[in-house]
C-alpha cells in the first residue's frame, strides 16, 4: 500500500487513499477524530490525539491492517482503519466522517473498502466497539449487517460491540473494481 504522491484537488467526489498512520492525511484524520471524540466524551482533543497516535502504526498496516482516508478538495472528509484482533478477526477502529459531510454515504464507502481489505488479508470476521455517544456509528454497523453482541466484559467507554461474518456480502467480496458503482441508499457513487 503506497502513499499518494499528489492529490488532485480538482477531482470530482472524494478520492480514497490507503495510507500509513504517519502520513499527513492520516494525521489530519486523527486530529479531526480527536476533536469529535473530545466534544462527545470530554478530555482535550490534544490528549485524545496523542492516544490515537500512540497506537503502534504497524497495527494499521499491511499485513495486519489498513488505514484509509477519503479526501475531497485536499481535505480528509472520512476514513477509518482496522487491525488484527486474532488470526481470524479484524477490529474496526477510527471510522469517522466530518460532521458537515455526514449523510452522504461516505462511511458506508469507507466500511466497504475496509471489509474488502479484511477479506484480502484472510480475516473471516470483523468486530467493532463504540461508545454510547456515537449513534451514527451504531446505525452504520447495524445497516451494514453487523450484529450487536452483549456477551463478555464491556468497557464503560465502549458499551456497544458489533460483529459480522465477512464474505457474505457481494459488495465486499473482492472489493469493487475501479469505476464500479457502489450502492448507497438513495445514491450511486463511483469508486475512484
Amino acid at each position: 500500500m503506497g502513499t499518494p504522491s499528489a492529490i488532485d484537488v480538482r477531482a470530482r467526489g472524494p478520492r480514497l487513499y490507503h495510507v500509513q498512520q504517519d502520513h499527513p492525511l492520516a494525521i489530519a484524520l486523527l486530529a479531526e477524530l480527536a476533536i469529535d471524540y473530545s466534544t462527545r466524551y470530554g478530555d482535550t482533543a490534544g490528549a485524545i490525539h496523542h492516544r490515537l497516535r500512540d497506537c503502534p502504526a504497524a497495527d494499521f498496516a499491511d499485513p495486519l491492517g489498513d488505514l484509509v482516508v477519503l479526501v475531497e478538495h485536499g481535505e480528509p472528509v472520512a476514513g477509518g482503519g482496522f487491525r488484527r484482533r486474532d488470526p481470524t478477526t479484524a477490529e474496526l477502529e477510527r471510522v469517522w466522517t466530518a460532521r458537515e459531510q455526514r449523510r452522504r454515504g461516505l462511511a458506508t464507502r469507507v466500511l466497504a473498502e475496509l471489509e474488502a481489505g479484511m477479506i484480502r488479508l484472510g480475516y473471516r470476521q470483523a468486530c467493532a466497539a463504540i461508545g454510547d455517544r456515537q449513534p451514527e456509528a451504531r446505525r452504520l454497523y447495524t445497516t451494514a449487517g453487523y450484529t450487536e453482541v452483549r456477551s463478555g466484559p464491556q468497557r464503560r467507554d465502549r458499551p456497544f460491540r458489533f460483529e459480522k461474518v465477512l464474505g457474505a456480502d457481494p459488495l465486499v467480496r473482492g472489493g469493487t473494481p475501479e469505476g464500479a458503482a457502489i450502492p448507497i441508499p438513495g445514491r450511486v457513487r463511483r469508486r475512484v
